[in-house]
């Protein structure tokens, strides 16, 4: 199965837009986004509290000191970094693009939930999270490169680590269209992912095997911030689709109803 289907028809569409636009920080209607029709597919082989789980981030986070992603390549930068898990969040950059980071600014958890999946990891929600993580800057317009040059260097890593399922988190929307690609890739490649999405469009779009959709805000699309609780709900009922689910689909996530209900109560 192709990570783009119609890849021609699709690059042509891209060109033509690539030569009136040029170097962007937003997409807007003329933009053509990548449709497919089809999601690959890998049922998930282990239970979740059983399964090493990756953490695939797209709000480009790098280490301080080392290059940062590469904001004015007007096709994107199709390069990735791999971070220890552990690291102190105090250590870490953001280079935005395509997303406001005043939410990652005030608690890095609402992109980046490693303390989150830390929790989940102590609770035995999961069985660990992966020794490493992995962060691109997602606002990448040309597709086809970000499939052709990063996603099989991705999937190499992902394996050389022995990981079981991957969950995916979007910052921008555009972003939604490359990590919906990359998890494409990494589930054709014998791995089960999940992707958080709060923009239904691209989403359905671009068919990532499986999403769980909610009324979230982009540039903190794995939870309110500073709301720890709402965060574990939404990264928990996302994780636990990924053993069920038996078929490729996107499913909407209650986490955002319980809160709004919670709000109205007084209780947040």
């Amino acid at each position: 199965m192709q990570i783009i289907e119609e890849r021609d028809n699709w690059q042509k569409k891209y060109d033509n837009w690539n030569r009136s636009h040029g170097a962007v920080d937003e997409i807007d209607k003329s933009y053509r986004l990548v449709k497919n029709t089809h999601a690959p597919f890998t049922p998930a082989h282990r239970a979740l509290s059983m399964t090493n789980l990756a953490l695939v981030s797209s709000a480009g986070a790098y280490i301080d000191g080392t290059d940062s992603f590469d904001v004015k390549l007007p096709g994107g930068d199709v390069t990735f970094r791999e971070i220890p898990s552990d690291i102190d969040p105090a250590d870490l950059k953001f280079s935005a693009r395509g997303y406001d980071p005043v939410y990652v600014s005030q608690d890095f958890n609402v992109q980046l939930p490693l303390k989150r999946l830390f929790e989940f990891e102590a609770n035995r929600i999961i069985g660990q999270l992966n020794s490493t993580f992995w962060s691109f800057c997602g606002f990448i317009p040309d597709a086809g490169r970000l499939v052709e040059e990063m996603l099989p260097k991705l999937v190499e890593r992902l394996h050389r680590y022995e990981v079981q399922n991957a969950l995916f988190i979007p910052a921008s929307r555009l972003c939604h269209q490359s990590t919906a690609l990359a998890a494409r890739a990494v589930e054709q490649s014998g791995i089960a992912t999940m992707m958080l999405a709060v923009d239904r469009e691209v989403a359905e779009a671009t068919r990532p095997p499986r999403a769980g959709l909610y009324r979230g805000q982009i540039g903190s699309v794995a939870g309110r911030p500073n709301w720890p609780e709402h965060q574990r709900r939404v990264l928990d009922e996302a994780l636990r689709w990924i053993e069920p689910m038996g078929t490729p689909g996107i499913r909407p996530l209650v986490a955002e109803l319980e809160s709004q209900v919670e709000k109205a109560r007084g209780e947040r």
